[in-house]
């Protein structure tokens, strides 16, 4: 049989090891910045920098108008899903909104009941917009220098 290990005495290396100061795991940063690597990041100014903040609104417009696009279309859908009172103010403008929206999907299916087909009818419509807004707020995004 194999004898049981004996504790560690003072004189001991690995006893000497646990008892040094560990040296610090993130040295500090050289004064001198590295040759490959600039010291600041380029100041874009004048007609580049006004270009971009252009194209970045722009996008932005365009991302939350299909956005809103999206909501009306989504909130019509729930409407008729629950039967909100068509003579409501609200549901009128809703309705009226999202008939316009619609892009030609609304009677793209036909289902048995009509509140599942205008919940997929006007949700396809939904996420047309959203992806279309998304494409195009993208490509927008890429006319930035």
């Amino acid at each position: 049989m194999t004898e049981p290990p004996k504790p560690p005495e003072a004189g001991d290396r690995l006893v000497a090891a646990a008892n040094r100061p560990r040296p610090l795991e993130h040295p500090a940063p050289p004064t001198q910045p590295r040759p490959h690597r600039p010291a600041l990041p380029r100041q874009v100014t004048g007609p580049v920098r006004v270009w971009r903040g252009v194209v970045a609104f722009l996008a932005s417009a365009v991302r939350l108008a299909s956005r809103l696009a999206a909501l009306v279309l989504a909130l019509y859908a729930i409407f008729t899903v629950f039967r909100a009172n068509p003579a409501n103010v609200w549901y009128q403008f809703v309705a009226s909104l999202a008939s316009w929206l619609s892009v030609g999907l609304a009677n793209l299916f036909q289902l048995a009941d009509v509140r599942w087909t205008t919940l997929v009818n006007y949700g396809l419509a939904a996420l047309v917009w959203l992806i279309v807004g998304s494409v195009v707020a993208g490509l927008i995004r890429r006319a930035a220098p």
